[in-house]
């Protein structure tokens, strides 16, 4: 990858990214309130099985033919992934998650000036964002090549996770850093199975996480939005 590039991906996977994503746990947080994540290993097994049974076969899948609708200036191909991102956010948290947060990085974009006129209009002709929409828009703009853009999702959604880890459970900043440091090859894995897969075989089908997001809408006490 040219260094322009990566500068570009390094500052899109960034947690100073100002998009919010710091403050969801995507039901990390209602797994810690109810004990099945409490130390490195556990954290450890929520993440990996997260990432290759959800984040691996649908998010990442649907941010890549996004990337690809975009650099074709396919609108009706933006406008069919981003209706079936948004109606597969099964929660309300999660749909207000990825709203927010894809909000924030459409505006981001417009107001960088980083995107030419055929991709704001695509991006604006979306009647809700959800993030991989404009992350994909972001990156073609940017000129990122998409299997990285699609690695470094992943890689920025495992690092907020291992934060939550951090600060939640809790776990000390070195764990905390060999965990991510022992996900690379989940991660590439996952980057492999998600620029693979089929449309048909594209699934989010995960009751048990649906259950934890609509017990955090009333858990008690918590500090993350979802």
């Amino acid at each position: 990858m040219q260094s322009a590039a990566l500068l570009h991906l390094l500052q899109l996977a960034s947690p100073s990214l100002p998009i919010g994503a710091y403050s969801y746990s995507q039901g990390l947080e209602s797994a810690i309130e109810q004990g099945l994540v409490r130390n490195e290993n556990s954290a450890r097994t929520w993440i990996t099985t997260y990432l290759h049974e959800i984040v691996a076969t649908f998010e990442a899948p649907v941010l890549w033919r996004l990337i690809d609708a975009f650099q074709r200036r396919d609108q009706e191909q933006v406008r069919y992934w981003n209706s079936v991102f948004i109606a597969a956010r099964d929660t309300a948290e999660f749909r207000a998650e990825s709203i927010q947060m894809g909000y924030s990085l459409g505006k981001l974009v417009g107001e960088l000036r980083i995107a030419d006129e055929q991709l704001m209009a695509i991006l604006l002709a979306q009647s809700e964002l959800p993030l991989p929409t404009s992350l994909a828009c972001a990156a073609v703009a940017l000129e990122v090549p998409a299997p990285s853009v699609v690695l470094g999702m992943l890689f920025s959604w495992a690092e907020n996770q291992a934060l939550v880890c951090v600060k939640s459970i809790p776990l000390g900043q070195v764990a905390g850093q060999r965990l991510l440091l022992s996900l690379r090859p989940e991660l590439e894995a996952a980057a492999q199975t998600a620029m693979s897969l089929a449309d048909d075989e594209l699934s989010n089908w995960a009751p048990g996480l649906s259950l934890l997001s609509m017990q955090h809408e009333v858990q008690y006490s918590r500090l993350y939005r979802s």
